[in-house]
């Protein structure tokens, strides 16, 4: 597939920094953020307030494909006051702008939070819906409801990466399973991004963004047939060395 040009939202954050860095020699690209100081000085950037629907659609001229990274990142943030206009309305905005400037893919990051209710025990695999274990999560779960609606009438395909415990492990750290099994190295989310941008893909589309830890708290079966997804990590594997 030709991407055309990528526009990264949130690209000064640790996801968004790792993700240009891995991509800015083959991928055309666009960094849009907040705060653009961090934000290298020869690239395409662009201040975005997600909460601005005008700042929104003007960051998206022109642009075949959405990363769309930004967010309040903090499990504990304030409902009203940050989740709701940051990660709901900003995500609201940030699609609503994509389908008016003719984009023809967006990709959310969705979070592991957004199926945190799920057991411990229990496997959660692609096709499961949201059960979030928060606030934070339900701000990411409606965000994969609005990117399901925004690819039904076939103009734009939308797709929910479920990122989890993005993390630099090290030998012989103490984790809690939980984070363990969660794990996805830096290298990993942004393969998996970029198979994200570069895959054949309709419609609505979920996957998982774990690495290929020994027991994953979510399975990569189906992201690796639909994205082509091929981790090179494992987190019981680094602190056991």
């Amino acid at each position: 597939m030709a991407a055309g040009k990528v526009l990264v939202t949130g690209a000064a954050g640790r996801i968004g920094t790792a993700f240009w860095q891995a991509y800015a020699a083959t991928m055309d690209l666009r960094l849009a953020d907040v705060n653009t100081r961090n934000l290298p000085a020869s690239a395409d950037s662009v201040a975005l307030d997600i909460t601005q629907p005008e700042a929104c659609l003007a960051a998206c001229e022109g642009i075949h494909t959405v990363i769309h990274l930004a967010a309040d990142p903090n499990p504990d943030a304030d409902f009203m006051t940050s989740l709701l206009p940051v990660n709901i309305v900003g995500t609201y905005n940030m699609l609503r702008a994509a389908k008016a400037q003719g984009c023809k893919r967006f990709i959310l990051a969705s979070s592991a939070q957004a199926i945190e209710g799920y057991p411990i025990d229990v496997q959660v695999h692609e096709h499961m819906p949201p059960r979030p274990g928060n606030f934070y999560g339900v701000s990411k779960a409606c965000g994969e409801a609005l990117a399901s609606l925004h690819a039904n009438d076939g103009s734009m395909v939308t797709v929910a990466v479920r990122i989890a415990n993005v993390a630099r492990f090290s030998p012989g750290e103490r984790h809690s399973p939980r984070d363990v099994a969660a794990f996805i190295s830096e290298r990993d989310v942004t393969a998996l991004l970029g198979r994200c941008v570069e895959a054949e893909l309709t419609g609505f589309t979920v996957v998982h963004g774990v690495s290929d830890n020994r027991y994953k708290r979510l399975s990569i079966e189906q992201t690796k047939q639909a994205v082509g997804y091929a981790p090179l990590d494992d987190a019981f594997q680094i602190l056991e060395r």
